[in-house]
């Protein structure tokens, strides 16, 4: 009996040395980068300690037989257990995937080099004649998730009203440039972009129309410059800021390969991230990790039939987003009108659009119910009449209401 519960303290123990190898090596691997080691180095000594560590696991597990044939079948039965485990996991670490290939450029697409350093994919749509000053500028959503393309074809329409149309990647999206050190990226660096991105055009105003995250970062601009806002649309409005992710939080999903498995190599960025945002850039290049952001973007619930996954931006997606504190406290100070649109089936929360409704004193909301184009509103017939209307000065039908209408098939 006593040597029965040896074998089982045995068995006990080296099952929680083999679960706690991995974590160890994550935590070398981590305290590596902080310390300032290079990608290589970080990389090989957590697999070093994660190896070791498993090893003393099956040591533990595995009892040594009295007979010499038992040692002889126990040291075989451990080193092979250890390569079938150690051997893929470095191998997938070590072995980044195939990235993705970078987005072809769209036709008319230009370059900003701003003063502020950042470099920036665009497109300009001219109309025949200049009707209205204030040009549109759409920002899209994410932070991260840009479609230069299909933006652009959508919102061009726009110039059969008078205006002059820009459609622009975001910096470290889509076909924006991106920055070496993660933590540079913001919604501060956002708005700081715009206000050049404004000054660079020569416009007074602008007219902004704004998408998920960009929603915020037009309430952020409308808040450190709201004489430079003529209107601002905020469609499926994500949360109003400061609401943010800490620095380097990844979302669960980036943990996993396709088939739901824990990857090792997605460990191990999402470990960096946490810890050293610059040494996960190190580790893993902006292409690896715009896949990684498609992951996420594909395991995370969609009320509505969800587009194709692009890979736009992934360090800006993935990295956190930093907001003023008193942003909220300011905007009761704007005087723009805001036009805060939902859908019948919309990604955001019924509660953030509330939210940004009475952080605005002069916002309208309006919802978008016609069952022909539910499964695309924000880029519908129903959605660019609103959008003409609005921005026109006309009036459109408010929705009053505080809690969602039937038929709502969106998060509360």
């Amino acid at each position: 009996m006593a040597s029965f519960a040896r074998l089982a303290g045995r068995a006990v123990a080296g099952a929680g040395v083999l679960a706690l190898s991995p974590v160890l090596g994550l935590a070398t691997l981590a305290g590596m980068a902080m310390v300032g080691a290079q990608a290589t180095t970080f990389t090989v000594t957590g697999l070093a300690v994660f190896a070791s560590v498993f090893f003393l696991g099956l040591l533990l597990c595995v009892p040594r037989p009295r007979a010499a044939w038992g040692r002889w079948l126990r040291a075989l039965v451990i080193l092979g257990v250890e390569a079938a485990v150690v051997w893929p996991v470095g191998v997938a670490t070590l072995r980044p995937p195939q990235p993705p290939a970078p987005p072809a450029p769209v036709a008319g697409q230009r370059e900003w080099r701003l003063p502020t350093g950042s470099e920036l994919a665009y497109v300009r749509f001219a109309p025949k004649r200049v009707t209205h000053p204030d040009p549109v500028v759409f920002l899209h959503g994410g932070p991260g998730v840009a479609d230069l393309a299909a933006s652009s074809a959508f919102f061009r329409k726009l110039t059969a009203d008078g205006y002059q149309v820009y459609v622009y990647d975001q910096l470290g999206a889509g076909r924006s440039a991106r920055l070496r050190d993660p933590r540079e990226y913001g919604l501060t660096r956002d708005v700081e972009d715009l206000e050049a991105i404004r000054q660079t055009v020569g416009a007074d105003r602008l007219n902004l129309v704004a998408h998920d995250y960009g929603a915020q970062l037009a309430t952020a601009y409308l808040a450190a410059h709201p004489d430079r806002v003529a209107r601002a649309v905020l469609a499926s409005p994500t949360g109003l800021p400061p609401q943010r992710k800490a620095d380097g939080e990844v979302e669960l999903a980036a943990m996993f390969g396709r088939d739901g498995s824990p990857d090792p190599r997605l460990l191990a960025v999402s470990t960096l991230l946490r810890v050293d945002p610059r040494a996960a850039h190190d580790f893993a290049g902006d292409r690896e990790l715009d896949a990684y952001l498609d992951l996420v973007r594909q395991g995370a619930p969609h009320p509505c039939p969800a587009a194709a996954a692009t890979g736009s931006g992934g360090y800006v997606g993935l990295t956190g987003r930093t907001a003023p504190s008193s942003l909220p406290l300011s905007l009761s100070e704007a005087k723009a009108p805001v036009l805060i649109v939902k859908s019948r089936c919309d990604e955001q929360g019924w509660t953030s659009a509330m939210d940004y409704r009475r952080a605005l004193p002069s916002a309208t909301l309006a919802y978008l119910d016609d069952e022909a184009d539910k499964d695309d509103a924000y880029e519908s017939g129903a959605y660019l009449g609103l959008l003409r209307a609005f921005l026109s000065g006309r009036p459109v039908q408010a929705y009053e209401g505080e809690r969602p209408p039937p038929g709502y098939r969106g998060p509360n």
